[in-house]
């Protein structure tokens, strides 16, 4: 048996390639398929089944592309519904794969359809079971994702409790938890950086297992201080239930080299966002007026769901040369299905043509703590309320990039401003969305609040509050 995690770190999301003697199974795929068909190739297996735990609300993913290139059968859970061809499975179904079993259990909580696959070796002794977004390493998936309108989320979060407790819990500690998700996915609260464990362990230190907790507690625990879904996450579930575009279609469609005049014209016609994927450094340092930096050496996909409010928004883009392809990829993987072009020959050949650029000073963290006792009166701290309640500089206010279309009114065009973030990569979102606001003065402090806490902090301090606000 061959049993290889293939975990995407932008998504934080966690794909399965299970093989036994010729067959395999692949369980929530990327939207990319390619990559597990190459893989089944090079075992001379075939892939019989394509299992989904659930349907994903953070990414899109590729089952009916698989199935279709593959002949494989699409495995869904009880109360799942599709306009696609499907097998249905009942709770206790088994499927066998080669010489493997995989059992599929109804665990509803996070959605009403979500399932669990128990994997059974060759001698039928249980060894591994994929969660989905049951249960994380270190948390469970979050209850406020109901489809229908008569569960509210306490409902929901009743049922994760009950499927926790009478189909996972019970199954020997030794074999091993591999999820839908790790830390940095929106899909739970404290997920673990690990990406798997061992069940007995997870019984030790995940909260959500803990023998003495009562349901009550649980779904208080699960319901308190859950951040408001992105916005996209509606729309990828009502994707995942669809037949949508190849990827192969979209990638030929947006990986299209276009010249500068050409380009030019579309970020002329306000129906086009103008998205630059370089690193902060470039942009900052020359960009395109008007244009959004989410750089692809960060949480691309998040924020690309959490900031592109539209889905279908036509977007055209300046990548790094060689990473155009990847660009359009990984928009697609969140839904993002409109990329259109990009920029042939990059900000260089925007430049030869004689197009006009803008540029986002830069300050030191020290220079920016130095200057709160001179110059800078319009501080910003642009990370999540989270990590403000845990630490921040004293008086200086939260506006979260989550935020920032509606609290980009609450900015004054004439006044200067310095924000920062964790690292570095959010504040250079901030402030790119703020200028194409028409709040050309936002100075980005380099290296955030990381490079902030190792200054001389002088007459400044760093205070952890228990509350806070704009």
């Amino acid at each position: 048996m061959i049993l290889e995690q293939h975990y995407t770190k932008c998504l934080a999301q966690g794909a399965y390639y299970i093989a036994s003697a010729g067959e395999a199974v692949i369980i929530d795929p990327l939207r990319e398929v390619q990559q597990y068909i190459d893989r089944a190739a090079k075992d001379n297996v075939t892939i019989k089944y394509v299992f989904l735990t659930h349907f994903h609300a953070d990414f899109v993913s590729g089952h009916v592309d698989l199935a279709d290139k593959t002949g494989a059968t699409i495995v869904l859970g009880p109360n799942a519904e599709t306009s696609y061809a499907f097998a249905k499975a009942e709770h206790g179904e088994v499927f066998k794969v080669g010489d493997v079993t995989f059992t599929l259990l109804h665990t509803p909580g996070h959605t009403m359809e979500s399932s669990c696959y128990l994997l059974k070796d060759e001698e039928g002794t249980a060894k591994a079971i994929f969660t989905g977004d049951t249960l994380f390493i270190g948390d469970v998936g979050r209850p406020d994702l109901a489809a229908k309108s008569d569960l509210s989320t306490e409902d929901l979060a009743g049922h994760l409790y009950d499927s926790l407790r009478t189909e996972i819990m019970p199954l020997p500690d030794d074999i091993i938890v591999y999820p839908a998700h790790g830390a940095g996915s929106a899909c739970g609260k404290s997920m673990s950086k690990e990406t798997f464990d061992t069940l007995g362990n997870q019984k030790k230190t995940n909260y959500a297992l803990a023998k003495d907790l009562s349901k009550d507690d649980f779904i208080k625990e699960l319901t308190t201080g859950i951040a408001p879904p992105p916005a996209y996450f509606p729309k990828n579930v009502w994707m995942n239930k669809g037949v949508n575009s190849s990827i192969d279609e979209i990638i030929a469609r947006g990986n299209t080299p276009m010249n500068a005049v050409s380009f030019k014209a579309l970020v002329d016609d306000n129906e086009y966002l103008v998205l630059d994927v370089r690193s902060p450094q470039e942009y900052t340092a020359s960009s395109i007026p008007g244009s959004w930096f989410i750089g692809l050496d960060g949480q691309f996909a998040p924020w690309i769901g959490a900031l592109i409010e539209d889905i279908d928004q036509k977007i055209i883009f300046i990548a790094p040369k060689g990473r155009e392809e990847e660009t359009v990829t990984r928009l697609a993987r969140v839904g993002y299905d409109n990329a259109l072009g990009y920029l042939d020959g990059g900000l260089d050949a925007w430049k030869e043509a004689g197009f006009e650029t803008q540029q986002i000073e830069n300050i030191t963290a020290q220079q920016f703590i130095d200057g709160l006792s001179n110059d800078i009166s319009n501080p910003i701290d642009a990370r999540k309320q989270g990590e403000y309640n845990t630490a921040h500089v004293e008086g200086v206010p939260l506006y979260t990039l989550d935020n920032i279309h509606s609290d980009v009114n609450l900015l004054d065009t004439n006044k200067t401003y310095h924000v920062y973030c964790g690292g570095g990569y959010r504040s250079v979102i901030f402030a790119s969305i703020a200028a194409a606001n028409g709040i050309k003065n936002v100075v980005n402090v380099e290296g955030g609040f990381g490079a902030i806490k190792k200054t001389n902090l002088g007459t400044q301090k760093i205070t952890e509050p228990t509350s806070c606000s704009l």
